[in-house]
């Protein structure tokens, strides 16, 4: 069984892409682990979903990402763990690797209630600092005079993730994200504001399109192209000042439905579970301390090699999260799910995603490598 694909931290994950940039705009204290070239402005193109495999599967949809791939800068690097939005947004955001950060992927365990938490959709009351007190990288580089933009869809403004990942922004709504023009402004005036610059743009329809339809498909393929023209325009618009950058925050497998394992319909695999979490390419289960072997041999009795299945304890000690904070340790699951080739883990429990095509979260390299696009 081929192993999973560990995050080099420090090196080349989303977590060291900000940093990079940072150091790029001369600003003392940060490390450039990417090689990007010198200047006083970036924008940064975050296109969810944007597996640099999946984009090597389409080359020819996206000629002008493609014409990036020969700047000496671009690059590979892979996500965090799990291959998640919540978790690589926050990374981004903060310059932080999971185990540090603790947005430990796409729903785990609130730790001011115990109970479950979906990352994207937050819970009523839960500050974004009751979960990411650490300063994230946008503050800090606000701190030390960097403007930095966010041009967002509206409906993230304040919300918890974006607070835990992204505070420190400049945050400009975006009300119509098919108004690619109004976007591109939004961007180049952010740009050209105090005298060095920072502007995340943040682009998701790819992922929305995978994950209803699949990557594999027409859909998918034209939301590629409008991208490409989205970003192929907004260098256009750019001064020759201001360089560009694109990348994902993870890439995407099609699980079909004969390739998934309903949890519940296996008699006895969900016994001494407390919470089911995760999702379907990587499921996260917690249970009293007692049971973990007994939880950890079930399930991999029931998986064989269809999946990765380590205790938490064994996934922080191969560097799935990077260094722990061990106040944050028991919002990752007691046991982890990590699925191969294109096999899923479903639970009645959440029976929205029995509607989902496109998955990712695993550690495989389809869903762990994005680009780094240098333009």
């Amino acid at each position: 069984m081929e192993a999973p694909l560990v995050p080099a931290y420090g090196e080349s994950t989303l977590a060291d892409v900000v940093p990079a940039l940072a150091a790029s705009l001369g600003i003392d204290g940060w490390t450039d682990a990417l090689g990007l070239p010198t200047a006083d402005r970036w924008v940064l193109l975050l296109v969810d979903g944007l597996g640099a495999l999946n984009l090597a599967a389409a080359l020819e949809e996206a000629p002008f990402l493609t014409s990036l791939l020969g700047h000496a800068s671009s690059t590979t690097i892979t996500s965090g763990a799990p291959s998640t939005t919540a978790t690589s947004i926050t990374s981004l955001g903060t310059a932080l690797v999971p185990g540090q950060h603790g947005i430990a992927g796409y729903a785990f365990r609130n730790p001011v209630d115990g109970g479950y938490l979906n990352a994207l959709t937050w819970a009523p009351g839960l500050s974004a600092l009751d979960l990411q007190p650490r300063l994230t990288a946008f503050e800090r580089l606000s701190r030390q005079g960097v403007s930095v933009t966010s041009v967002s869809p509206a409906r993230f403004a304040g919300t918890g993730l974006t607070e835990a990942a992204l505070r420190g922004a400049r945050f400009h709504p975006v009300p119509d994200e098919d108004d690619h023009p109004a976007r591109i402004g939004w961007a180049v005036d952010g740009a050209a504001s105090g005298e060095k610059s920072l502007v995340y743009l943040y682009e998701r329809s790819l992922d929305h399109t995978g994950h209803g339809q699949g990557w594999r498909t027409e859909a998918w393929r034209s939301a590629l192209r409008r991208i490409d023209a989205l970003a192929r325009d907004l260098r256009d618009h750019l001064p020759d000042d201001v360089r560009l950058l694109v990348t994902g925050d993870h890439g995407m497998i099609d699980s079909p439905q004969e390739r998934w394992v309903v949890a519940e319909d296996v008699p006895g695999l969900v016994d001494d579970l407390t919470l089911l979490a995760g999702e379907g390419r990587f499921r996260q289960l917690y249970c009293a301390p007692r049971h973990v072997d007994a939880v950890a041999t079930r399930w991999r009795n029931v998986l064989g090699d269809r999946a990765w299945v380590v205790t938490r304890d064994e996934a922080v000690a191969s560097g799935w999260f990077g260094p722990l904070d061990q106040r944050m340790a028991d919002r990752w699951g007691d046991v982890l799910v990590v699925m191969r080739d294109d096999w899923a883990v479903m639970t009645r429990r959440q029976p929205k995603e029995f509607g989902l095509v496109g998955m990712h979260g695993s550690l495989t390299d389809f869903e762990m490598r994005v680009p780094v696009l240098v333009g």
